[in-house]
Protein backbone atom coordinates (compact mmCIF):
# COMPACT_ATOMS: atom_id res chain seq x y z
CA UNK A 1 0.00 0.00 0.00
CA UNK A 2 1.48 3.48 -1.37
CA UNK A 3 2.09 5.90 2.03
CA UNK A 4 -0.89 8.08 0.59
CA UNK A 5 -3.53 5.27 0.70
CA UNK A 6 -2.05 4.32 3.82
CA UNK A 7 -2.83 8.14 4.97
CA UNK A 8 -6.44 8.15 3.64
CA UNK A 9 -7.30 5.33 5.23
CA UNK A 10 -5.69 6.57 8.93
CA UNK A 11 -7.93 10.17 7.70
CA UNK A 12 -11.15 7.54 7.70
CA UNK A 13 -10.53 6.08 10.62
CA UNK A 14 -9.96 9.26 12.55
CA UNK A 15 -13.51 10.58 10.63
CA UNK A 16 -15.15 7.20 12.09
CA UNK A 17 -14.06 7.92 15.57
CA UNK A 18 -14.47 11.67 15.53
CA UNK A 19 -13.89 13.00 19.07
CA UNK A 20 -14.09 9.56 20.64
CA UNK A 21 -11.81 9.00 22.93
CA UNK A 22 -13.24 6.46 25.39
CA UNK A 23 -13.14 2.85 23.75
CA UNK A 24 -12.84 -0.25 24.67
CA UNK A 25 -10.63 -3.06 22.75
CA UNK A 26 -12.04 -6.95 22.47
CA UNK A 27 -10.33 -9.98 20.39
CA UNK A 28 -13.80 -10.88 18.22
CA UNK A 29 -11.19 -13.56 15.95
CA UNK A 30 -12.88 -16.18 17.33
CA UNK A 31 -16.32 -15.62 16.44
CA UNK A 32 -17.56 -16.99 13.20
CA UNK A 33 -19.12 -14.75 10.42
CA UNK A 34 -22.66 -15.54 11.38
CA UNK A 35 -21.81 -14.58 14.76
CA UNK A 36 -19.60 -11.70 14.27
CA UNK A 37 -22.60 -10.15 11.75
CA UNK A 38 -25.10 -10.81 14.81
CA UNK A 39 -22.95 -8.99 17.28
CA UNK A 40 -22.40 -5.97 15.14
CA UNK A 41 -25.90 -5.64 14.20
CA UNK A 42 -26.59 -6.04 17.60
CA UNK A 43 -24.02 -3.34 18.76
CA UNK A 44 -25.23 -0.96 15.89
CA UNK A 45 -28.83 -0.83 16.76
CA UNK A 46 -27.34 0.69 20.12
CA UNK A 47 -25.03 3.41 18.06
CA UNK A 48 -21.95 1.61 19.46
CA UNK A 49 -19.57 1.12 16.45
CA UNK A 50 -16.59 -1.96 16.09
CA UNK A 51 -13.61 -1.73 13.53
CA UNK A 52 -10.86 -4.37 13.33
CA UNK A 53 -7.87 -3.05 14.82
CA UNK A 54 -4.52 -2.75 12.45
CA UNK A 55 -1.24 -0.83 12.57
CA UNK A 56 -3.00 2.00 10.99
CA UNK A 57 -6.28 2.43 13.02
CA UNK A 58 -3.31 2.48 15.82
CA UNK A 59 -1.71 5.17 14.20
CA UNK A 60 -5.24 7.27 13.74
CA UNK A 61 -5.73 6.41 17.27
CA UNK A 62 -2.26 8.54 18.23
CA UNK A 63 -3.50 11.50 15.74
CA UNK A 64 -6.10 11.81 18.11
CA UNK A 65 -4.15 11.85 21.27
CA UNK A 66 -5.61 8.24 22.34
CA UNK A 67 -2.13 6.38 23.22
CA UNK A 68 -3.36 4.62 26.96
CA UNK A 69 -4.41 1.62 24.29
CA UNK A 70 -1.15 0.63 23.17
CA UNK A 71 -0.82 -2.04 25.82
CA UNK A 72 -3.78 -3.79 25.07
CA UNK A 73 -3.81 -3.50 20.93
CA UNK A 74 -1.09 -6.14 20.79
CA UNK A 75 -2.38 -9.45 18.65
CA UNK A 76 -6.05 -9.66 17.44
CA UNK A 77 -8.25 -6.59 18.29
CA UNK A 78 -11.63 -4.86 17.12
CA UNK A 79 -11.95 -1.24 18.73
CA UNK A 80 -15.47 -0.93 20.04
CA UNK A 81 -16.66 2.61 20.91
CA UNK A 82 -20.18 4.64 21.21
CA UNK A 83 -23.52 4.07 22.80
CA UNK A 84 -24.80 6.56 25.57
CA UNK A 85 -21.55 6.70 27.56
CA UNK A 86 -18.71 4.55 28.53
CA UNK A 87 -20.55 2.58 31.42
CA UNK A 88 -23.70 1.92 28.80
CA UNK A 89 -20.87 0.86 26.41
CA UNK A 90 -19.30 -1.55 28.76
CA UNK A 91 -22.31 -3.08 29.84
CA UNK A 92 -23.03 -4.10 26.27
CA UNK A 93 -19.83 -5.70 25.92
CA UNK A 94 -19.75 -7.26 29.02
CA UNK A 95 -22.96 -8.56 27.96
CA UNK A 96 -22.03 -9.88 25.24
CA UNK A 97 -18.59 -10.98 26.18
CA UNK A 98 -20.75 -13.49 28.44
CA UNK A 99 -22.99 -15.01 26.04
CA UNK A 100 -20.39 -15.46 23.57
CA UNK A 101 -17.82 -17.28 25.09
CA UNK A 102 -15.00 -16.81 22.33
CA UNK A 103 -15.27 -13.07 22.53
CA UNK A 104 -12.68 -11.89 24.89
CA UNK A 105 -12.50 -8.36 26.15
CA UNK A 106 -9.03 -7.17 26.13
CA UNK A 107 -9.36 -3.84 27.91
CA UNK A 108 -9.90 -0.04 26.86
CA UNK A 109 -8.99 3.45 27.58
CA UNK A 110 -11.25 6.25 29.73
CA UNK A 111 -10.05 9.66 30.39
CA UNK A 112 -6.33 8.29 28.98
CA UNK A 113 -6.50 5.71 31.41
CA UNK A 114 -5.64 1.92 30.50
CA UNK A 115 -8.33 -0.37 31.55
CA UNK A 116 -7.39 -3.95 31.81
CA UNK A 117 -10.29 -6.96 31.47
CA UNK A 118 -11.40 -6.62 35.32
CA UNK A 119 -11.49 -2.73 35.09
CA UNK A 120 -13.96 -3.11 32.43
CA UNK A 121 -16.16 -6.00 33.96
CA UNK A 122 -15.80 -3.13 37.26
CA UNK A 123 -17.29 -0.43 35.35
CA UNK A 124 -20.03 -2.09 33.52
CA UNK A 125 -21.43 -2.73 37.05
CA UNK A 126 -21.07 1.20 37.54
CA UNK A 127 -24.59 3.33 37.46
CA UNK A 128 -24.59 4.40 34.30
CA UNK A 129 -25.30 8.75 33.00
CA UNK A 130 -29.22 8.77 33.06
CA UNK A 131 -28.78 6.67 36.63
CA UNK A 132 -26.93 9.09 37.74
CA UNK A 133 -28.54 12.17 36.47
CA UNK A 134 -31.71 10.61 38.40
CA UNK A 135 -30.04 10.38 41.41
CA UNK A 136 -28.76 13.92 41.82
CA UNK A 137 -32.46 15.05 40.76
CA UNK A 138 -33.77 13.34 43.76
CA UNK A 139 -31.06 14.33 46.07
CA UNK A 140 -32.14 17.63 45.36
CA UNK A 141 -35.46 17.59 45.39
CA UNK A 142 -35.39 15.85 48.72
CA UNK A 143 -35.15 19.02 51.03
CA UNK A 144 -38.05 20.49 48.80
CA UNK A 145 -40.06 17.26 49.49
CA UNK A 146 -39.26 17.61 52.87
CA UNK A 147 -40.12 21.44 53.36
CA UNK A 148 -43.00 21.03 51.70
CA UNK A 149 -44.28 18.29 54.06
CA UNK A 150 -43.15 19.99 57.22
CA UNK A 151 -44.84 22.85 56.28
CA UNK A 152 -48.30 21.02 55.33
CA UNK A 153 -48.55 19.00 58.31
CA UNK A 154 -49.32 21.88 61.10
CA UNK A 155 -50.85 23.66 58.24
CA UNK A 156 -53.03 21.16 57.99
CA UNK A 157 -53.93 20.97 61.37
CA UNK A 158 -54.87 24.67 61.73
CA UNK A 159 -56.70 24.41 58.48
CA UNK A 160 -58.82 22.07 60.12
CA UNK A 161 -59.20 23.39 63.17
CA UNK A 162 -60.38 26.81 61.76
CA UNK A 163 -62.98 24.47 59.38
CA UNK A 164 -64.54 22.67 62.56
CA UNK A 165 -64.79 26.53 64.66
CA UNK A 166 -66.30 27.69 61.33
CA UNK A 167 -68.75 25.37 60.95
CA UNK A 168 -69.29 25.43 65.07
CA UNK A 169 -70.01 28.95 64.82
CA UNK A 170 -72.45 28.45 62.29
CA UNK A 171 -74.15 25.62 63.62
CA UNK A 172 -74.67 28.01 66.69
CA UNK A 173 -76.15 30.83 64.68
CA UNK A 174 -78.29 28.68 62.89
CA UNK A 175 -79.73 27.89 65.98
Amino acid sequence: MSKRVKELVVEEIKKRLGSCTEMLVVDSSRLDAVTTNRFRLALREKNIRMTVKNSLARQALHGLGVTALDPVLEGPSSLVWGGEDIVSLSKEITKWAKELETLQIKGGAVEGTTLGPEDVEALSKSPGRVELIGRVIMLALSPGGRLVGAMLGPGGTVAGQVKSRAEEDGDAASE
